[in-house]
């Protein structure tokens, strides 16, 4: 991709996040955002065919690397290995969601942050499913999606409450509490 292409796909897409910082996600125009962004509507439309399609694209760039199958070792974190359980999954998610604190509070504090939990709790879902229903709900007959609910809302709540605390606790000591809850509750 050209480099001037590039800029104003980031251009867009980082306008996108101020507006929505600033209002709810129905009140933004393609207007505002091209205003914003500083480029012309038919550069909006060769990068996205609406709003929404923004929108997911915002969620999916947000997500991608939270959610990344194959991780490498980083800066403050190795999961490179430990991400083959459940719970090494899940710490790591919680690694990527505080080194970016200032962009995620930004997004899942904003008037349309609904928007970005529902994403938030389908890519979970996704990973989670991708790694088959527990034996214990197995054998007592619990529906797959009945438990990616349950379990994806669970963790999406725990979440928004480590946000709310402002990330008072590491991500290993969230993920434990959320294990020792989880286990207490199946």
């Amino acid at each position: 991709m050209d480099r001037r292409v590039r800029r104003s796909r980031r251009a867009i897409l980082s306008a996108f996040e101020e507006l929505l910082a600033e209002k709810r996600y129905e009140q933004i125009t393609v207007a505002d955002i091209v205003e914003r962004a500083d480029v012309g509507r038919s550069t909006f439309y060769a990068h996205f065919e609406t709003k929404d399609d923004l929108l997911r694209t915002t969620c999916n760039e947000l997500f991608h690397h939270v959610f990344e199958d194959h991780p490498v070792a980083e800066e403050s974190h190795d999961f490179s290995e430990a991400t083959a359980t459940l719970p090494g999954m899940l710490t790591h998610i919680l690694y990527h969601l505080r080194d970016d604190r200032e962009r995620y509070t930004r997004i899942f504090s904003c008037a349309s942050a609904e928007l970005f939990w529902t994403s938030f709790k389908e890519h979970l879902a996704k990973l989670v499913a991708g790694r088959g229903l527990p034996k214990a709900m197995l054998e007592e007959g619990v529906p797959e999606d009945f438990f990616l609910n349950w379990y994806c809302s669970s963790f999406v709540e725990t979440v928004r409450w480590w946000f709310r605390t402002d990330l008072g606790s590491t991500p290993e000591e969230l993920e434990d509490f959320f294990e020792k809850v989880t286990k207490a509750s199946i």
